[in-house]
């Protein structure tokens, strides 16, 4: 049985598998343990599946420096099996409370994927329900180098907004005479940890703030480094193995930064701030919250620096001041991500709206971390560091430590960490008539940048295609002067079209009016299955050719539970865009070719959009021989760019059918350094010959490739 829930990745999904029964050379046996499975990611688990897999079972083998062995022998698991042969046996045997808080879960996690473009969606995702898995390898990359990860993972502060959130709700409802309101955010805090996957750190935050809720109901405070203790305690004692994991390491240390280092760095910040403007007491307030972010940056970064240099060979140089700007936008992000979330299960049209918000503050983040990222020696790779090193310098940190509390007891952990939250619960404040205009600059700046922000993206009145990076497949998006969207195809990586697609299009604009699937195959179809779950589409229009596929099934799968208009491409077929643009079928014919090399490919939908003097030719992955028939029917095949067939194979752009299109640009869609040696030397030197090499485009080189045309001039935009 799929004992936990998936964990979804970019290509695959893991499952871990708790085995009831083994056969091997026809005999079965009883068996009890817990294997992790790696399979393709459709079709679609979910956690309570019970499922017959044939495989063999492996020991997880060493990669690079990093001992994947034990780090999965410390989650109870000792064998993996890769991309077995799965059949569903049955479904909905997990407990049912644990079944509907996965599927809440995922639902939350579908409606910040509908309203958000990338990597804002999965970032959103990461923050507020703990799934990091589709996170940009880029922007995982920048979070570890710019020393900012440790904010991706929901912890103390998650939980702080969490309490604050469910006390004043509580006491708005039931008033605080009664205890209602303290048990209403226990519970509160539980459910939501259950729904961020009930990971150390948000374990550790939970318990600590569970025992925070407990002093308030009993009236007495507790010590900050006891809750902490007993919160370790707690989870080593359930599962011991977690003592010796890094997240777990890192999670403590930087909570024990914060409750033994923060208190003495906020009151030195403090005291400056008052010495440094004595004379200006209206300033004091606002310094002393920079000085608070800084002091609570520092303490954390202190605390866990030597163990992410030991772990990962590497040491930040701008982790205080990216930590320090980014902190702020946490609990906004938190806030406005959460309300997108619940009001998208109701509402998508509402949640896209709200999702403006939470773009902003989340395009701060990302724009903040990568700002800091290109800085020259953001970071830097160091050696091997040896243990002894690492508890030297934590031998002298809690001697520094033990010199600051002589006179004084260990911090107490709420009066310390969620003092803002004693205020709230103590003292709700009555509604007051009237309001300072102050309040308004904010909403109002925030009103202004997304009204800019909208206006500068508008259509431009013109035609703009843009033939995608997606790696070893085709996506092409084209936008039209009056707004309309068309996606033909979506490339191999879910992960990169949608990067492509939130590159290409407004944020706000979260509707695609027809996708194409040109064909069934993995590297046109994957893509779009994310893109139909996150879009609203309006038309879908494919060969409709058979095809028993997992991808290809979820696909039409997809179609029909969102009701999506369905049309099967075939010759002679026309598209009016509108302002003069057509887009007209050239293929498959009205009676599929059959028996050919590939009928799947030669049966790929061709098209042909043309606007005044320029037009486009997209070939999907047509072979010769339909090639030649295209050319045999007299098809309109003349075009100012073509869009090469089967990404330059040897199978496809015969001499013949170059000088039927005669174009005066080529481009290919292509993955870099891929497995099938695409484009063949053969092609590549024949289209070199014909357009000369400026004109030939490929996306493993140039990136996405953009033409725009008013329908007389074309011009040609790249990333390289």
């Amino acid at each position: 049985m799929v004992a936990e829930e998936p964990d979804i990745r970019d290509r695959y999904c893991l499952l871990t598998f708790s085995a009831t029964e083994i056969t091997m050379n026809g005999e079965g046996k009883d068996v009890s343990g817990t294997a992790l499975i790696r399979v393709p990611r459709y079709p679609t688990y979910h956690y309570g599946d019970v499922l017959r897999i044939t495989g063999e079972p492996e020991t997880p083998s060493q990669s690079g420096d990093f001992d994947y062995k034990t780090y999965l022998a410390r989650q109870g698991i000792h064998s993996v099996v890769y991309y077995p042969a799965v059949e569903i046996l049955d479904s909905g045997q997990g407990v049912k409370p644990l079944q509907w808080i996965y599927s809440l879960r995922e639902r939350l996690a579908a409606s910040l994927a509908r309203a958000l473009p990338e990597p804002q969606g999965s970032l959103a995702q990461g923050i507020l329900l703990g799934l990091r898995g589709n996170i940009p390898d880029s922007l995982n990359d920048a979070f570890s180098k710019t020393g900012t990860a440790h904010i991706l993972a929901i912890s103390g502060l998650n939980i702080s907004i969490v309490i604050a959130m469910f006390l004043s709700l509580g006491a708005l409802f039931f008033g605080r005479q009664r205890s209602l309101y303290v048990w209403l955010a226990i519970v509160g805090t539980w459910l939501y940890t259950l729904l961020a996957g009930m990971n150390p750190p948000v374990i550790r935050a939970a318990i600590m703030g569970s025992l925070f809720l407990i002093a308030v109901y009993l009236g007495r405070q507790g010590s900050a480094i006891i809750a902490l203790a007993f919160a370790a305690a707690v989870m080593v004692g359930i599962q011991p193995g977690l003592l010796w994991t890094v997240s777990f390491q890192l999670s403590f240390l930087a909570m024990a930064g914060l409750v033994l280092l923060y208190p003495y760095l906020q009151t030195w910040g403090r005291k400056g701030v008052a010495r440094l403007f004595k004379n200006r007491e209206k300033i004091v307030p606002t310094a002393s919250i920079v000085t608070d972010t800084f002091a609570a940056s520092l303490a954390s970064t202190v605390a866990v620096a030597p163990l992410i240099a030991y772990n990962f060979g590497i040491v930040s140089l701008v982790g205080l001041p990216a930590t320090f700007f980014s902190l702020p936008a946490l609990p906004l992000i938190i806030v406005t991500s959460a309300l997108v979330a619940f009001v998208g299960l109701f509402a998508s049209l509402v949640a896209q709206v709200l999702g403006w918000l939470a773009w902003l503050f989340l395009s701060y983040f990302v724009l903040l971390v990568q700002g800091f990222r290109a800085l020259p020696g953001a970071s830097l790779e160091v050696a091997t560091i040896s243990t002894w090193y690492v508890l030297g310098y934590y031998v002298i940190l809690a001697g520094v430590i033990a010199f600051l509390n002589r006179r004084k007891q260990l911090a107490h952990l709420l009066s310390t960490l969620t003092s803002g939250i004693r205020r709230a619960v103590r003292d709700i404040p009555k509604p007051r008539l009237g309001f300072s205009p102050k309040w308004l600059v904010l909403p109002l700046l925030i009103v202004a940048l997304l009204v800019w922000s909208i206006a500068l993206t508008q259509p431009d009145g013109k035609l703009h295609v843009s033939f995608l990076d997606v790696g070893q497949g085709d996506a092409i998006l084209i936008q039209t002067p009056n707004g309309q969207d068309i996606l033909i195809d979506g490339g191999p990586d879910p992960q990169k079209i949608n990067l492509e697609l939130s590159e290409q299009l407004p944020f706000w604009d979260r509707t695609i009016d027809l996708v194409v699937c040109t064909q069934p195959h993995a590297d046109h179809a994957t893509g779009l299955i994310d893109v139909l779950q996150g879009y609203r589409v309006k038309r879908v229009l494919d060969p409709g050719v058979p095809y028993d596929s997992a991808i290809y099934q979820e696909w039409l799968r997809l179609i029909e539970d969102k009701e999506i208009e369905y049309d099967i491409a075939r010759s002679g077929q026309e598209i009016d865009l509108g302002t003069g643009i057509k887009l007209e079928v050239l293929n498959p014919p009205e009676a599929l070719f059959e028996g050919t090399s590939d009928d799947v490919d030669n049966n790929g939908v061709v098209l042909r959009l043309s606007w005044g003097g320029v037009s486009f030719l997209f070939t999907a992955d047509i072979r010769a021989e339909v090639e030649f028939e295209l050319i045999g029917q007299r098809a309109n095949l003349r075009s100012t760019v073509l869009k090469v067939a089967h990404h330059g194979s040897e199978t496809s752009t015969t001499t013949q059918f170059l000088a039927a299109v005669d174009p005066e640009v080529a481009v290919i869609s292509v993955g870099e350094d891929n497995p099938f040696g695409h484009p063949s030397p053969e092609v590549w030197e024949r289209l070199i010959d014909t357009l000369g090499e400026d004109d030939v485009y490929r996306t493993d080189e140039d990136g996405t490739v953009e033409f725009i045309t008013d329908g007389k001039t074309l011009w040609v935009k790249t990333d390289s």
